[in-house]
């Protein structure tokens, strides 16, 4: 059974008794709501843990998310991998988007109550948000969860983080040639893939790798393309 205080101390990081609560209460919350709102396949607790809690947890010790002061969390789901980031780093600002709204209201719902103060949600598709003054580049740091191919994930987050800034993008362990494929767009989006990370917690392996894509220049104008288009027809 997984205890958060072993959790943090296993992943070097700073822990209370503060955020212990707020996981525990995030958990309790999500599992009770997703009996009326589809927010996660995953229901038992040391799995929810693992793969909701540890998985979001992994690219903290990322030099990329240290220097980061802002972050987005695009299709953020039931809010992973945003609010486990957000309860550990209370010092950071958050947004989640998703285009959902009903998952988008009880994330805000369960961050007001459970004091999670730096969290700031947004209902939308990104290709619309991405196109917000206050929102466009305005990002040190993207991270995703979402499932996309790498190609339309990066039309979707690579928006919204300025330059000299990063986007993690959490991808599957057969990505290989995905990621070839997405090179093209990525060249176009202003980014390029710096690196890899294979994260293993106590010898197990987990679902996803992270993708460490640095924003190298401005993303032109044109993009993202109208709602829908990216995910239909992907820059190759």
């Amino acid at each position: 059974m997984y205890e958060f205080e072993e959790i943090f101390g296993k992943l070097h990081l700073a822990y209370n008794d503060a955020m212990g609560k707020q996981f525990l209460g995030y958990m309790n919350e999500i599992l009770e709501k997703n009996k009326q709102v589809n927010l996660t396949a995953i229901t038992e607790r040391d799995a929810f843990i693992q793969k909701h809690y540890i998985d979001s947890l992994f690219c903290a010790s990322a030099k990329e998310f240290k220097n980061a002061s802002r972050i987005i969390d695009v299709g953020t789901g039931g809010g992973f991998p945003g609010i486990p980031l957000a309860i550990a780093f209370p010092d950071k600002q958050f947004v989640l988007i998703d285009s959902l709204n009903k998952r988008i209201r009880i994330i805000h719902e369960l961050s007001e109550n459970l004091g999670i103060l730096n969290v700031s949600v947004f209902h939308g598709r990104a290709e619309e948000l991405a196109r917000r003054e206050d929102m466009r580049e305005k990002f040190d740091l993207c991270v995703s969860r979402a499932v996309a191919n790498m190609s339309t994930l990066a039309e979707y987050c690579l928006p919204f983080v300025k330059e000299g800034g990063f986007f993690i993008a959490y991808k599957g362990s057969d990505c290989n040639q995905e990621l070839r494929d997405a090179k093209k767009a990525l060249r176009v989006l202003g980014g390029k893939i710096e690196r890899e990370e294979n994260p293993s917690f106590e010898g197990i392996s987990f679902e996803h790798k992270l993708i460490f894509v640095a924003k190298m220049k401005k993303t032109p104008l044109k993009y993202p393309r109208k709602a829908g288009t990216p995910s239909k027809e992907p820059i190759l």
